[in-house]
């Protein structure tokens, strides 16, 4: 497994995240990106850390700071909204509308049964998510979704709730069916920042999502 690397300078790394590879090490084991970041110190004396979090199945932009600093900016204009992320999604059926604003309020709820899952419920944590209607093929959409916050799991549960119809592959909100894995990608990511050049990123559409005959374009 190789990294590409979407937007490099001394502060900031952004990479395109392959999907199945988890952050964390997962509790049954296994590689994790934990395990790979030493590969991306690039000569940097520190290894980059995380800015924020993707699923395990998501595949794109990742943001990762390359110092304590840095770390700490970022994870503040996370915090304050002042980032811009753009995600594609494969919703499992037609969907009514060409775009629109889902704005549902979360919680985490969990069983011995089923595990944790995330739901939608009035006491929740806000949760924004805006969305556009870009294709459809063969009874599937492509829906670009650009969420203003970033609850756990927001798009996977929003899609399901508001369409009907969860992503693709969905195996928590949906049937699991159709794909290997949740058909979700972190396509863009715009962090703004005092006296730089803003951190503009763009993944490339994952060849699960081109087999299905979807462009992003």
């Amino acid at each position: 497994m190789t990294f590409t690397i979407l937007y490099e300078d001394g502060e900031a790394l952004v990479i395109d995240k392959p999907a199945g590879l988890p952050l964390d090490t997962p509790r049954a084991g296994g590689i994790s990106l934990e395990d790979r970041l030493d590969e991306l110190k690039f000569g940097f004396h520190r290894a980059p850390a995380p800015v924020h979090r993707l699923d395990r199945d998501t595949s794109g932009c990742l943001l990762l700071a390359r110092n304590p600093k840095a770390l700490k900016r970022f994870s503040a204009a996370f915090e304050a909204r002042q980032v811009e992320k753009r995600y594609l999604g494969v919703v499992s059926g037609p969907i009514e509308g060409e775009g629109g604003t889902i704005e549902l309020s979360l919680s985490k709820i969990s069983s011995a049964k089923e595990g944790w899952r995330m739901i939608v419920a009035k006491k929740g944590k806000p949760a924004i998510t805006h969305w556009r209607k870009l294709d459809e093929k063969n009874g599937l959409t492509l829906v670009e979704f650009r969420p203003e916050t970033g609850r756990t799991h927001q798009i996977r549960v929003h899609a399901a709730h508001a369409f009907g119809h969860s992503l693709l592959g969905d195996p928590i909100y949906g049937d699991g069916r159709g794909a290997r894995r949740t058909l979700l990608h972190a396509a863009g990511l715009t962090v703004t920042r005092e006296g730089k050049e803003p951190i503009v990123a763009a993944a490339p559409l994952p060849a699960d999502f081109a087999a299905l005959g979807f462009s992003d374009g």
